[in-house]
């Protein structure tokens, strides 16, 4: 199995193990260089769109949330409810342990405290975190690359979509990757926010022994993708950030917010 290549959803089922990737992934403080300059990018660029880019509004949907709470954690401050969602049952069953503080959860202390320090108040971490837990409502399973992306489950339209690191992974090619934008702007009111952190020129990534594959992106595909899912890019901050090559196989990052247009 090591060196295969897994891509089909069942191979996620099977292969992807939370723990082996939040270990590699998500270490603040005692990880690798790489990953922690790109979590800090992901946590800058997170805190500026909602705490100060007026982003906000009644409901947030995450497509593709992983086993990961990060990318939560300056909208939990601005939005009424958050929806989680992910295809891998068992990142939803990691998830599930973190928000009910059940015993063996992910430690996301280190992480929360940086955010808290760059709103102002490192010491009211614990606050956000049980802010958070109040704030996520639902955790549902995803699926972009069907109509509708969340099944059956009855959901309000968005004011604001974020789906970060995920569907570069979920998606096999561009193609598929247009289409499943266009389903995701789909969740959206009118005038509601698509926010997104794309890891661009991917090729694999690595969690523990097995290997993951998606879909190569360019900056402008990305862009292009959104403008033609009905979104007008407000912001786009590409860097040149790469991932530690025995764990990801990229080149730059970048990181878009767009609006729906009202008619879209």
């Amino acid at each position: 199995m090591e060196g295969k290549v897994s891509m089909r959803g069942e191979d996620y089922e099977k292969d992807f193990i939370p723990k082996d990737y939040l270990t590699t992934f998500y270490s603040f403080g005692s990880g690798t260089v790489a990953e922690m300059e790109i979590l800090k990018f992901s946590l800058q660029n997170l805190y500026q769109t909602f705490s100060a880019g007026g982003v906000g509004g009644d409901v947030l949907i995450d497509i593709g949330s992983g086993p990961t709470i990060y990318q939560l954690l300056s909208a939990c401050e601005v939005f009424r409810e958050i929806i989680v969602t992910d295809y891998t049952p068992q990142n939803l069953q990691e998830l599930q342990k973190w928000l009910k503080k059940e015993p063996g959860a992910y430690d996301w202390s280190s992480i929360v405290q940086h955010v808290c320090e760059l709103e102002g108040d490192r010491s009211r971490w614990q606050e956000k975190e049980a802010k958070l837990r109040k704030t996520v409502t639902r955790v549902l399973r995803c699926d972009v690359t069907k109509t509708p992306p969340l099944g059956s489950a009855q959901v309000p339209l968005a004011d604001c979509v974020l789906t970060f690191l995920a569907m570069e992974c979920a998606c096999p090619d561009v193609e598929t990757y247009r289409a499943a934008l266009r389903r995701l702007a789909g969740l959206l009111k009118p005038g509601g926010h698509l926010v997104t952190l794309v890891t661009l020129r991917f090729q694999h990534y690595m969690v523990g022994p097995k290997k993951f594959s998606g879909v190569y992106l360019e900056k402008e595909t990305v862009e292009k993708a959104i403008q033609d899912a009905g979104c007008q890019v407000l912001r786009c901050n590409c860097v040149s950030l790469s991932y530690s090559e025995a764990y990801c196989v990229n080149d730059g990052l970048c990181f878009v917010v767009a609006r729906k247009g009202p008619s879209a």
